[in-house]
């Protein structure tokens, strides 16, 4: 499980062979996690915006990109990469040229 104040996190996935979507649901099975997929179209936009719950995010495939405004930051997601975002953190996205598909988690 996970602490009660979450983190700004992002795990890299490590394996040089993208995972397959059962496997990242494997991952969030055994931490307890449900999910729900989603995806988007190459270069759609969010927004800046927040959400007063903490969130992980898995890429899927695709890639897409989070900008961080108060904390300095761009983070692109590809293929296996995580995100865990706090609650009450503004944030926008652009989704890469592929599209991207994502589970979603909220803690």
């Amino acid at each position: 499980m996970f602490k009660e104040n979450l983190k700004l996190n992002i795990i890299r996935w490590e394996n040089s062979k993208a995972p397959t979507e059962e496997a990242l649901a494997q991952i969030l099975h055994t931490e307890n996690l449900s999910y729900y997929p989603w995806s988007n179209s190459p270069h759609d936009l969010y927004a800046p915006h927040l959400h007063t719950y903490d969130k992980i995010l898995y890429a899927v495939r695709g890639s897409i990109t989070f900008i961080l405004p108060d904390e300095g930051k761009t983070i692109t997601l590809y293929a296996g990469d995580r995100l865990e975002l706090p609650a009450n953190t503004v944030h926008s996205a652009v989704v890469g040229s592929q599209g991207v598909t994502c589970f979603e988690t909220h803690i």
